[in-house]
């Protein structure tokens, strides 16, 4: 992915839920708000999206107030809006209210000097299919480790 430079990605997202599809959306900040996620210190683990009407809000979402700013510096947890094409709310809206998923993100990056998010539908896992995933991840790891001391 070329011109994209990643913030953080929500890592809690991929082990609690099934993700399904993902929409890339635009989000709507202010001067030091953009200035902060720049500097690295923005947050996704506790958030998650909500549709209202024909928009979708992203909620929780912690960007650390702008050590510079002054008077322009808002508060650290509220509300945001998220820009998004019609067809594409109406799909989540869709998927949330009749499928019962839940609207996610997964990622936060600039590309092409814009802050975008990712976002995606996702359906929640029951407590096995956690253990399922843990135990996929320490496979995984314990064959790095064999063939990487094999290859040594």
């Amino acid at each position: 992915m070329e011109g994209i430079k990643i913030i953080d990605n929500n890592k809690k997202a991929y082990f609690d839920y099934f993700i399904e599809d993902t929409y890339e959306a635009g989000i709507v900040l202010v001067g030091c708000e953009v200035k902060s996620i720049r500097q690295g210190h923005v947050n996704l683990k506790d958030c998650f999206c909500v549709v209202k009407g024909d928009e979708v809000f992203i909620m929780n979402m912690h960007i650390k107030p702008y050590e510079k700013g002054s008077f322009s510096n808002v508060d650290s947890k509220r509300t945001r809006k998220l820009l998004l094409h019609k067809r594409e709310i109406d799909k989540l809206r869709g998927a949330v209210t009749q499928k019962s998923y839940t609207i996610v993100p997964t990622k936060i990056y600039f590309r092409q000097g814009l802050v975008k998010v990712e976002i995606a539908l996702a359906k929640g896992k029951e407590l096995h299919d956690k253990r399922k995933s843990i135990a996929d991840k320490e496979a995984k790891r314990e064959i790095q480790r064999t063939l990487k001391s094999y290859n040594s």
